[in-house]
């Protein structure tokens, strides 16, 4: 069973959610052009007088392609996954980097209506002292989980607040009524 997105309020065996940049794609398409010209300069070019040179050049366009490639393309989008024992974040197409967090090392979650690629010093997996560590694929709503280790997490994700929801319950389980 998976939550509604519309306020159903069961309590779904896993929860999942995500996030997508589509701004992303605009850095993917510049690093496939620097990998194409790399290529192209690699194939078309006469490689009789400054070898060198331009060696440099195909193996810094190939590189600088790959990296721009890699670096956006795993950060176009974000996967959540909250089941019972532990809250999963997979980043990208291939699913990596990933994070597996127990519930049972997690104090507390929260909902941020405002995270910001800003706060964090851009896109991507990032860490900040003062603020701990956060996967930020896009500016919007996020999850904020406080662990038992004094460390905080920050996802950014669409609906967040029912993760916040599904996680607390899970956290603090309802007490049954002994008089019942």
């Amino acid at each position: 069973m998976r939550d509604h997105p519309h306020g159903d309020h069961r309590h779904p065996d896993i929860w999942t959610g995500r996030a997508t940049n589509r701004v992303q794609w605009l850095a993917a398409l510049a690093g496939a052009a620097c990998l194409a010209l790399g290529i192209e300069l690699a194939v078309d070019s006469a490689w009789e007088s400054g070898v060198a040179a331009l060696a440099m050049s195909v193996v810094g366009c190939i590189a600088a392609g790959l990296l721009i490639l890699y670096g956006t393309l795993a950060f176009v989008h974000v996967a959540v996954k909250v089941d019972g024992e532990c809250l999963e974040v997979r980043c990208g197409h291939i699913g990596v980097p990933r994070r597996r967090i127990p519930l049972s090392h997690v104090a507390g979650a929260e909902f941020a209506p405002r995270v910001t690629p800003r706060q964090w010093g851009g896109w991507g997996y990032r860490w900040r002292p003062e603020k701990g560590t956060a996967v930020v694929v896009r500016r919007g709503e996020g999850l904020v989980l406080r662990l038992w280790d004094g460390h905080v997490f920050t996802i950014t994700v669409d609906n967040a607040e029912a993760a916040v929801r599904i996680i607390s319950d899970r956290l603090h389980p309802p007490v049954a009524d002994p008089a019942n």
